[in-house]
């Protein structure tokens, strides 16, 4: 696909841009024209060949190592964690270029927020905006033109109407109906995001300040249902690091006790894919001295070895929760993008009251998120969930670019993420000894092993080679798991490469270990 900023943005908007670059910036006017008029072509046929050309450099020398690098000034976790070798000095579609002069395979993504992979060509449209004067910083009061259409652009997708549905359009974004989600919250990252989802729930137990009045229940306690681990425990949900969501997964346990003791809120971990479990914590806290004030979750649970919610579980949950006016936060941020519809709760039939998008959406560009809510939920004023830069027009440009490609090539992610996923389930088939079974959906799929050393080792083995998989070892109860997260521009090329790398990994390591049990029969004398 083709588009340029005016096809992008319209005329309207991009004729006083085009009037602003000449008279501020002294841009030449056919060179102001020409940028805003420029067709760019967002995945080239050379781009793709050329990309799929590389597969045979990954892990190997490509350019020359940088000669010095530095260690920064992290914290000690984070220093401990750091891999200089594979910090990039450049990086092309799923690939990136490290320090150490290797070419990597992204094969998550650089942690789930590269859909589009590295220097897209479709987002040389943020360059022809910056070059004709677009500002990114704006503030709260002053949101751009940029900002306010992306804001129309995600109630129309995430409502589903087509493009030229613009009447319906206007009657969603006018309209007081519970689930009709049509406001939209500017935030930077996933963690705000959620800590705003959480806020809106709270505001209706406790007043934000004294200008509000009494919240309608505030003489009970909120209590919030999450995903618990396999113990019971709440450190198989993830929604951010604030102190709220933090306590949610059993951080601060000190603070979360002495909170729920005090009769401020309580958090209940409910059992995945569990409805009889969630049915009968939901009838035991929602009635005095409780009340149910939101069930927040994710999807596909990524910080829980990739355990997929299944649809109709899901679906009763969200009838009983909105028949007792219990808000529901899907937290969208791992699985945004990966999906057609570009909002996975689409594909389940879902009608939540909160979405939290991020990461995928503006393809590593920006850190930018949002919550997207209803009439009912929109109960903060503007200090409620301020941030300064919250607004940015090329993070909302980049959106914007992100979305287009993703509505236009929908099939080709579908059936890549299907064949995927297909195809990792051949492999667990072929190594039934290591591999204990597949999970997630699509691009967003894991690989649960039998042992956790096993795992330790397949990682070691592909990271070694530059491959980009990680392993989730330290969940409570959750099986040791493989993360992958193939960019959504991946080809079956990219993806056979991957696959075909797993299974010499696991071929290796099986050979390896019937060697040693060789040995252990027949012993060198």
């Amino acid at each position: 696909m083709k588009l340029s900023l005016v096809q992008l943005l319209g005329s309207s908007y991009m004729n006083s841009v085009i009037a602003g670059a000449t008279s501020l910036l002294g841009l030449n006017l056919k060179e102001a024209e020409r940028l805003a008029h420029e067709e760019v072509e967002f995945l080239p046929e050379e781009y793709v060949s050329f990309t799929n050309q590389l597969l045979t450099y990954v892990g190997k020398p490509y350019v020359s190592a940088l000669e010095s690098s530095l260690e920064g000034a992290p914290t000690n976790a984070f220093g401990s964690a750091t891999n200089t070798k594979a910090s990039p000095i450049g990086g092309l579609g799923g690939l990136r270029l490290g320090e150490d002069g290797r070419l990597y395979l992204a094969a998550k993504s650089e942690h789930y927020h590269t859909p589009l992979g590295h220097n897209f060509p479709g987002y040389r449209l943020i360059d022809n905006a910056r070059a004709l004067g677009i500002t990114n910083a704006t503030h709260n009061n002053t949101r751009g033109y940029i900002t306010r259409f992306l804001e129309r652009e995600l109630v129309r997708t995430i409502n589903g109407f087509r493009p030229e549905e613009t009447d319906e359009l206007d009657a969603a974004l006018a309209s007081q109906e519970p689930q009709m989600l049509n406001r939209v919250l500017n935030l930077e990252t996933g963690t705000l995001a959620c800590e705003a989802g959480i806020k809106m729930m709270l505001a209706r137990f406790y007043r934000l300040d004294e200008t509000f009045g009494q919240p309608k229940y505030g003489n009970l306690t909120p209590v919030f249902f999450v995903m618990a681990d396999h113990d019971g425990g709440g450190k198989a949900n993830y929604h951010g690091t604030t102190i709220f969501a933090q306590i949610m997964r059993d951080m601060w346990p000190g603070l979360g006790e002495k909170l729920e003791q005090a009769g401020i809120l309580k958090v209940c971990p409910v059992r995945i894919n569990d409805w009889e479990d969630f049915q009968t914590k939901f009838e035991q806290y929602n009635k005095p001295p409780y009340k149910a004030a939101g069930f927040l979750h994710e999807i596909i649970l990524m910080n829980y070895g990739g355990i997929k919610l299944e649809p109709k579980y899901l679906q009763k949950v969200y009838a009983l929760c909105h028949e007792h006016d219990t808000p529901i936060m899907c937290d969208e941020i791992q699985s945004c993008m990966w999906y057609p519809p570009m909002y996975l709760f689409r594909e389940y039939k879902l009608n939540p009251d909160f979405v939290v998008i991020g990461k995928g959406f503006p393809g590593g560009q920006y850190p930018a998120s949002r919550i997207i809510t209803t009439a009912a939920m929109d109960t903060l004023n503007q200090f409620g969930a301020l941030v300064t830069n919250g607004q940015e027009e090329l993070a909302a440009l980049a959106y914007l670019i992100t979305m287009k490609f993703t509505e236009e090539n929908g099939s080709h992610i579908r059936n890549i993420g299907q064949y995927y996923e297909d195809k990792l389930r051949d492999l667990a088939v072929r190594y039934p000894d290591f591999i204990d079974r597949t999970e997630g959906l699509g691009h967003l799929s894991t690989i649960f092993f039998r042992e956790a050393q096993t795992v330790t080792q397949f990682t070691k083995v592909l990271n070694e080679a530059c491959i980009d998989v990680s392993a989730q070892t330290y969940k409570a109860s959750c099986p040791p798991a493989a993360l992958t997260k193939p960019p959504t521009i991946a080809t079956r090329e990219m993806i056979d490469y991957l696959l075909y790398s797993m299974d010499e990994t696991l071929l290796a390591i099986r050979e390896e270990q019937r060697g040693r049990s060789d040995e252990l029969v027949h012993p060198i004398v």
